[in-house]
């Protein structure tokens, strides 16, 4: 029984290793591929590189853009403006009302006088604002101002200022409250915005993937073409199947692998040129820039999976069509 056993054993043992030398040959002769054709390589390498910087550029752009849109929106005012005068005391049930809904980050009280205080503040080098400001102390609202979790939806807002009763009481009706007018249609228009340049992105990254997949397909079927007496001679002798794709798949993979060092390079690059410029403009880049230097490393690991999916797709592909086996 244990003489069985030890040569089931030494069996398994020998398969394996087998197995393992076959891998190995596999990997060897793929690597041997990708060196053959000098032209055809630095091709399906530098569309594939071109694929995968567009789907890392796309990915940090759709971030930044994020970003900015958030940054924008919250400092657009989302006030509630009330009656000249109104102390916080009589609007306390009215502050804790909008405190309970789940879309609201803090809520702050701006007295009149406080108001005012803040306008001469921010005027004090204009004389004539600054006049009429004393000639007409009693226009300037009590205002209630909201920051939002999710800044791109104020519809909790525009339902309670319709169904708050205590609102209704001190609300100023001649003064809208900022969400529901031309500031709301600013807030649409740059959610929008990010929206159409995120699909954008993605449409750019489909377009770049699938040309990827159509070039290293193609240089995959050239050379197999180019090496159809081997192959032919390989199946002759009873290699397996699974041994005459292998090394075209794992061409498929070196291919998917220097691009994608080369595209986290490159993206990075690019994103070091553009900061000083487009951070003047107020975009928010910074914190893209400081989650990619980060993350580096994992951002090399999933451009690398990203490559090797697309060279493997690819190479099944044309072993499939064009090896007939």
């Amino acid at each position: 029984m244990s003489k069985e056993k030890n040569t089931k054993a030494f069996a398994q043992a020998k398969q394996h290793r087998r197995q393992w030398i076959t891998f190995l040959r596999m990997c060897r002769y793929g690597v041997n591929n990708f060196t053959r054709n000098t032209w055809l390589t630095i091709a399906a390498t530098a569309v594939m590189t071109l694929t995968l910087v567009t789907v890392l550029v796309t990915v940090a752009a759709q971030n930044i853009l994020t970003d900015t849109a958030t940054h924008i929106a919250r400092n657009i005012d989302r006030s509630i403006y009330l009656k000249t005068g109104t102390t916080e005391k009589q609007a306390g049930s009215i502050i804790d009302d909008l405190k309970k809904l789940s879309n609201v980050e803090s809520v702050n009280f701006i007295s009149t006088e406080q108001g005012k205080a803040d306008f001469a503040q921010k005027n004090k080098s204009d004389l004539k604002t600054l006049s009429a400001l004393t000639q007409a102390t009693d226009k300037i609202p009590a205002t209630i101002r909201v920051n939002l979790k999710n800044v791109n939806d104020t519809s909790q807002l525009v339902n309670f200022v319709k169904t708050n009763k205590p609102l209704k009481q001190y609300i100023d009706d001649s003064t809208p409250p900022s969400f529901m007018g031309n500031r709301k249609s600013a807030t649409d228009t740059i959610a929008a915005w990010t929206h159409t340049a995120q699909q954008v992105g993605i449409g750019a990254s489909i377009l770049f993937t699938a040309m990827s997949m159509l070039i290293i397909f193609n240089t995959i079927r050239m050379a197999i073409f180019n090496r159809r007496d081997e192959i032919e001679m390989m199946k002759l002798i009873g290699a397996d199947k699974g041994f005459i794709r292998g090394p075209f798949v794992v061409e498929a993979m070196v291919y998917g692998f220097i691009a994608a060092v080369i595209a986290t390079v490159l993206t990075f690059m690019i994103m070091l040129s553009i900061h000083d410029k487009v951070a003047a403009w107020g975009v928010s880049i910074q914190p893209t820039m400081e989650l990619y230097t980060t993350y580096i490393g994992l951002v090399l690991l999933g451009a690398i999976v990203v490559g090797a999916l697309i060279g493997t797709i690819s190479s099944l592909l044309a072993t499939r069509r064009y090896l007939k086996i």
